[in-house]
């Protein structure tokens, strides 16, 4: 039986804060998580992007604290990317828009100083990057010894970049009683290793099964032969302004989303933004900021890029190159569908996609059709060096099914098959025979 927000016991000063925002009934993960937040278990709560985790954890926690209490947080938030302190720390401010808890978010990529100065003042609720955290608390500005809550947030994104080393610092000088819970969208086996390392006895919460996309999410695939086909499908897509209202596109390099980015920034009304490895700090953060207030009509990123982004009125998610990470797939599509929402999730097949597409049907247990292209797209013939790359990556995955495949690019004797090759070979033999003779 579902319960509301007052039966879950929510402070009531949160929960005229939900009241502005407009959340009016727990999420399945708030409904489940809430209570066993509350009776002080460690958790691992699995849950795919946009279901409302961050919330599953902020409501009970911002309860428990009730008011300010010292210099020291009491609440530690470990996130993997400054995007998403940036997200949580918003998500924060709204939350104690009518208590009196204050909060800090840092990361890094700007001088530790001015996170500093944040920290000094007084903080019951800290959300930080693994370094940045690490940087403050050897300077002796942050201080460790008084953190009853410990919660780390999208830990396959924290192990997927590398920040087992620093977790695993950080543990060390955290109080070693306290609350931990451990929220991932995916349970692999590294979650599992990491949960039974960081958080001893515990319980699991599983929504969904794991990578199993958000319900709400429609997908669909065409086949597509080559990447300027691709580009043409993606400008006949974005001409439909009312469907395709605000839209992130998924690209594999930097590469691709600068041709994307052309490509829509020519053909497509609405603004267009970019992100990637290239992209500063500030340009990133400024970008998704506007793409969230509905300034930005559509947002080019890679994976890396697009981590910690929560926006919750993305219409379409179109993959336009299948993810490296088939479960960066699910991280994906959850980009749509947020907060209750329905939305749309697109991928684009190349004819060296085709395999890996399957595997990703595999991850998340379903069947998509490849459709057609739509018959008004050009499509245009794939050039010799893309056709050649595909084949290559064709036999790469034969061999990988059956490693006695020699394939289409193994080394072959020369055949002299024409006329002419024989004639000149007979003529040489003649020659040699002659040049014997004279001796």
């Amino acid at each position: 039986m579902k319960k509301t927000f007052e039966e879950l016991k929510i402070a009531k000063s949160i929960l005229k804060s939900l009241n502005d925002i407009g959340f009016v009934e727990p999420t399945p993960i708030q409904q489940q998580a809430i209570p066993k937040i509350n009776s002080g278990v460690n958790i691992v709560g699995v849950a795919q992007t946009g279901t409302g985790k961050t919330a599953a954890y902020l409501l009970p926690l911002l309860t428990k604290l009730r008011k300010p209490e010292g210099l020291a947080p009491r609440v530690v938030i470990i996130v993997p990317t400054r995007e998403l302190s940036i997200q949580v720390g918003e998500d924060v401010a709204e939350l104690t828009a009518y208590s009196e808890l204050r909060h800090a978010a840092i990361f890094g990529g700007i001088g530790w100083t001015k996170h500093a100065a944040l920290v000094e003042p007084g903080i019951d609720i800290l959300i930080a990057t693994p370094g940045r955290m690490w940087d403050l608390y050897q300077a002796g500005v942050l201080v460790l010894k008084k953190v009853k809550y410990l919660v780390i947030d999208e830990a396959d994104r924290m192990l997927d970049m590398g920040f087992l080393p620093q977790l695993k610092q950080l543990q060390e000088v955290i109080p070693s009683k306290k609350q931990n819970l451990l929220f991932s969208a995916t349970f692999s086996e590294s979650i599992e290793k990491l949960a039974e390392e960081f958080l001893d006895y515990y319980e699991k919460l599983e929504i969904a099964p794991t990578a199993t996309p958000v319900e709400k999410v429609t997908q669909i695939a065409y086949r597509v032969p080559n990447y300027r086909t691709k580009l043409s499908l993606i400008e006949f897509l974005l001409e439909d302004e009312e469907t395709f209202k605000r839209v992130v596109i998924f690209v594999k390099t930097k590469e691709h989303a600068e041709g994307v980015f052309r490509v829509v920034q020519r053909k497509s009304t609405g603004e267009t933004r970019i992100l990637h490895s290239n992209k500063g700090q500030n340009a990133r953060i400024n970008s998704i900021q506007a793409f969230k207030s509905g300034k930005v009509r559509a947002l080019i990123t890679t994976d890396v890029s697009a981590r910690g982004m929560d926006v919750s009125q993305v219409s379409h998610v179109i993959n336009f190159d299948i993810p490296n990470d088939y479960e960066d797939y699910i991280h994906r599509i959850g980009r749509t569908a947020r907060a209750g929402n329905k939305g749309d999730a697109i991928t684009l097949v190349d004819p060296s996609d085709e395999w890996h597409w399957q595997k990703i049907e595999e991850l998340i247990r379903m069947d998509i059709e490849l459709l057609k292209i739509p018959e008004s797209v050009e499509i245009v013939e794939t050039e010799f060096n893309e056709n050649q790359d595909q084949l290559r990556e064709i036999d790469r995955q034969k061999k990988i099914d059956d490693p006695t495949y020699r394939g289409a690019f193994h080394k072959k004797k020369r055949i002299f098959s024409s006329k002419r090759s024989f004639e000149d070979k007979f003529a040489r033999t003649k020659e040699r025979q002659k040049r014997k003779k004279r001796r």
